[in-house]
């Protein structure tokens, strides 16, 4: 086959795979033996982002910037977005970009127009980063998302789960870590007793266990995360004045260092999200598309149980109309039961170092539709940067011919916001107020140790009563100690005798009887 020929039906087929009926955002323009073909777009439909996504590529391929251009693209179609900006620079997406003659060689070879343009943006944050606030209460999580969250075998879940039956029960609102620890020693001490007569006996290791693993999350700074005022998810689904999704950006600069309570967040959130949203079916668009930056930070520190309660979200949330984006180095970053529940792939170059470098290569590239046009492995190390091979699902659920992609440049600032910027896009929030309001309502903490005082105060009374019954028994007994010994000592006897017969003689007198006694023994002499 002649190289015009093949060319011409490479051009057919991307313009038959990637042309779609709905909305789309362009990505690029593809590449052919290193030819760009310019006008020959590579397109992503809306209808199918609901199917979940993979950016990948090697540090410095041009991640960040995909993920950029695909949110400013996604915001300006009116879909809300939710990013997770973990190395802090993906904040100029909130500023208009600048025009340099790279961006303008590279949009003149795409064969668009290149116009800069800002996003309006919600700052959002975890820690002690600048912005609003998410939280989440421990009663939220509930017990199986806790109790997967902590790690815990399945005796110490099941312990869990009464230990939340216990606190509604009794009517101990968990709001916190620290009501969750309340209740835990409170359980483990003053109130084992009453717990173990409804709940059945309880083990003070596994109480030891669960008390330990939250202090260790606690060590992340999740004390931070969890309280009030919890974070509503409709906020999420917000536009501008103009029509425009707001980009929500999770400032994450932090959580590098913690990766569990990195992890706690996310499913909290997504598992939020499933239980808030109603059901959609299929949108022409999605609702809401969530962008999962340095992803291995999730799954690195996973737990069996966390990767199974992550597969099922990432199944079911679709439905809802939320499509879900990881972005990360590698694709064996992603678990292969969440790689291959995700349609849209955006591959950036590889690096093959070494041995096992190739022979991962080599698998990834069989995660790809087969193509006539690149030898797949080849092409993966031998992209540029700001170039990636794309697939995407098209609108009928079927992938689209694997495409070598220049990709376009964000039309939003390609750097990081000053400290003032910054300041001033939060100055400006609408939700601010709401959630940065601190709240400390009575809980199970303050509860429990009202209780445990009433119980101390209640002992300490219970002991003074019995101290003084004591004494007061001590002092009877002294008494009649002492009337004992009196009587029954020999001289006390004597004694006692006479001082009974004058007392009889007393009584004897007043009744009128011992006089007459008197007189009569008078008279016998």
């Amino acid at each position: 086959m002649a190289d015009s020929e093949r060319k011409e039906k490479f051009i057919q087929s991307v313009n038959d795979g990637y042309t779609f009926k709905g909305e789309t955002i362009t990505l690029g323009a593809a590449i052919l033996d290193k030819e760009v073909l310019t006008g020959t777009c590579i397109k992503l439909p809306l209808k199918t982002m609901n199917r979940h996504g993979l950016i990948a590529g090697a540090t410095g391929t041009g991640k960040t910037k995909t993920l950029q251009l695909i949110t400013e693209s996604l915001a300006a179609k009116s879909v809300p977005v939710v990013v997770m900006d973990i190395k802090g620079d993906l904040s100029g997406i909130a500023k208009p970009g600048t025009a340099n003659p790279k961006v303008d060689e590279r949009m003149q070879k795409i064969g668009l127009p290149w116009q800069p343009e800002g996003t309006t943006v919600e700052f959002l944050t975890i820690s002690n980063e600048k912005g609003t606030k998410l939280r989440a209460t421990t009663s939220e999580f509930g017990p199986v998302l806790f109790s997967r969250m902590l790690e815990l075998n399945e005796t110490q879940s099941s312990l869990v789960s009464v230990i939340f039956k216990y606190s509604d029960d009794k009517q101990l609102p968990l709001l916190d870590l620290a009501d969750m620890k309340s209740l835990l020693q409170y359980i483990q001490d003053d109130g084992k007793t009453e717990f173990e007569a409804s709940y059945g006996k309880v083990s003070s290791s596994s109480l030891g266990i669960i008390l330990r693993k939250i202090v260790e999350l606690e060590q992340q700074g999740a004390n931070q995360f969890f309280g009030e005022r919890s974070f509503e998810v409709e906020d999420l689904l917000r536009f501008d004045p103009n029509g425009k999704g707001i980009i929500s950006v999770i400032r994450l600069v932090d959580m590098q260092q913690k990766p569990k309570l990195f992890s706690t967040f996310l499913l909290s959130l997504l598992a939020e999200i499933y239980s808030t949203f109603p059901e959609e079916g299929d949108l022409d668009q999605p609702k809401l598309v969530m962008f999962i930056d340095e992803a291995h930070l999730l799954f690195n520190e996973a737990s069996d149980a966390l990767l199974s309660q992550i597969e099922s979200i990432i199944k079911l949330i679709r439905s809802k109309g939320i499509g879900i984006f990881f972005c990360t180095q590698n694709p064996t970053d992603i678990p292969n039961i969440v790689l291959s529940q995700l349609g849209m792939k955006v591959q950036h170059a590889l690096r093959a170092f070494t041995a096992k470098d190739r022979k991962d290569i080599k698998l990834i590239s069989e995660n790809y539709p087969m193509s006539k046009y690149y030898q797949i492995d080849d092409l993966l190390t031998s992209l540029g940067i700001g170039e990636a091979a794309i697939t995407v699902l098209s609108e009928k659920g079927n992938p689209t011919p694997l495409a070598a992609t220049l990709l376009c440049a964000p039309r939003s600032r390609m750097d990081v916001l000053s400290p003032q910027e910054i300041d001033e896009i939060i100055a400006g929030s609408k939700i601010i107020a709401k959630y940065n309001e601190e709240i400390n309502r009575e809980s199970a903490l303050e509860i429990l140790s009202k209780k445990i005082e009433e119980h101390k105060a209640e002992q300490q009374k219970a002991e003074e009563e019995k101290a003084s019954e004591k004494t007061e028994t001590k002092s009877v007994k002294e008494e009649k100690s002492t009337v004992e010994k009196v009587l029954t000592s020999t001289t006390a006897r004597q004694v006692g005798r006479t001082v009974a017969r004058e007392v009889t003689r007393g009584l004897l007198g007043v009744l009128g009887i011992g006089s007459t006694r008197r007189k009569k023994k008078s008279s016998w002499f």
